[in-house]
């Protein structure tokens, strides 16, 4: 085997073993022992964070923070790659902002200089918006880390319904929705799931309750999110009320989509939430038609008396 493609197969193989002895490596290349330590130090000073162990049970070891091998990328993959990355530069905060940034400018300031150009013309042409919020999200990263390896954080939580809070929640999983970050996690004050706003989280850090197993729960919301103290929620919705309402990541998936665009909802939800759904119907306006329930109709009956007072001639 050339030793240049035995070095880029050594590279994957340490990345993916992470531990390692150098006589199973020179087993596996069918090499000596001195002439993997050679090739272990050319990767090492390729930039390959190893970290060598001495004693009966030592070895070598690849540090958390590893470099891939290299990628051979096609024009079309790298220029789809950098406005992947791109695209979410409209987003105040990510859970992971510094490493997008710095993959931005190596895949930016690594290409050849017409693919540079090209790239720089389509900055003008295309791009993905999504809506600038003014609120940062700065646990990302630890509702990520904890949603990952299933750790339990204390947060304290600011919403309209109930003020600021602390609990202790185990985070579920992220997803962004309309420039906003949100998390999916296991509340223990509330005993169930919850959806939190990312950027309402004002402080996180470890929990001392014990972690439960919710490694079947996947991501989409409605797999998980059952209600508490259920009301069953009903409305008839015209054509633009039912685009409106498609666009909801939330509520799109309870839509009965009929044939001529109108849609009805049908499902139930929770009566702590009352307050969000009084505002969310009261801005469709018309293009929605309430059906029930009446705590919710009369929330709205409420909240738009109080706007009418307000803008009543003095």
């Amino acid at each position: 085997m050339p030793k240049s493609k035995r070095l880029m197969e050594l590279m994957m193989t340490v990345n993916r073993k992470r531990r390692f002895k150098v006589g199973e490596l020179a087993d596996e290349f069918n090499v000596s022992t001195r002439t993997i330590l050679r090739d272990l130090q050319e990767l090492s000073e390729l930039g390959v964070p190893l970290y060598s162990e001495v004693g009966p049970h030592g070895g070598y070891q690849v540090l958390r923070e590893r470099v891939l091998p290299p990628i051979a990328f096609t024009e079309g993959e790298a220029v789809a790659m950098f406005f992947a990355v791109h695209a979410l530069r409209h987003y105040s905060s990510l859970p992971f902002d510094a490493e997008s940034a710095s993959a931005l400018s190596k895949f930016y300031f690594h290409m050849p200089g017409d693919i540079r150009d090209q790239i720089d013309r389509m900055k003008e042409r295309v791009d993905f918006v999504s809506p600038t919020r003014r609120g940062d999200a700065p646990h990302l990263s630890a509702l990520l880390d904890a949603a990952v390896h299933q750790k339990v954080l204390t947060i304290t939580y600011e919403s309209k319904s109930e003020g600021t809070t602390s609990r202790q929640i185990q985070p579920i999983s992220l997803y962004a929705h309309n420039g906003f970050w949100y998390c999916t996690a296991y509340c223990f004050l509330r005993e169930g799931i919850r959806v939190f706003r990312c950027d309402r989280i004002r402080d996180a850090s470890p929990g001392s309750a014990e972690p439960l197993n919710l490694s079947d729960i996947r991501l989409s919301r409605q797999e998980v999110v059952l209600p508490t103290d259920p009301v069953r929620l009903q409305a008839k919705l015209t054509r633009i009320g039912t685009q409106r309402c498609e666009s909801e990541l939330w509520l799109s998936p309870h839509l009965h989509v009929h044939e001529d665009g109108t849609a009805e909802i049908d499902v139930e939800v929770s009566r702590s939430d009352i307050p969000f759904y009084t505002e969310f119907f009261i801005s469709l306006g018309k293009e929605a038609a309430l059906i029930g329930p009446r705590e919710l109709k009369a929330a709205i009956r409420q909240h738009l008396a109080e706007l009418l007072e307000k803008y009543q001639e003095g």
